[in-house]
């Protein structure tokens, strides 16, 4: 037997809170999971044409240090 999406809906509705919180949180993880490997896929690639940036020399690194008091100075100048 297959449920309509209105189906599906309605008998959802019907469970108590806690089950449908689970069952809620089950069906976004399944979407999750899906989108995360694409996702992964993605920032591999990202993350060997970056390493072969600095390697080659063609980007300038920046220290983490100078980066954060950067930030941190433009946020508080945003603040005043």
């Amino acid at each position: 037997m297959s449920l309509s999406e209105s189906e599906f809906y309605e008998a959802g509705m019907s469970l108590p809170p806690d089950v449908r919180k689970h069952v809620a949180l089950r069906l976004l993880e399944s979407l999750e999971s899906a989108d995360q490997e694409s996702i992964d896929v993605a920032w591999t690639s990202e993350i060997a044409l970056r390493v072969d940036d600095i390697r080659r020399g063609t980007v300038k690194t920046v220290p983490g240090e100078q980066v954060f008091a950067e930030i941190a100075a433009k946020t508080a100048s945003r603040d005043t």
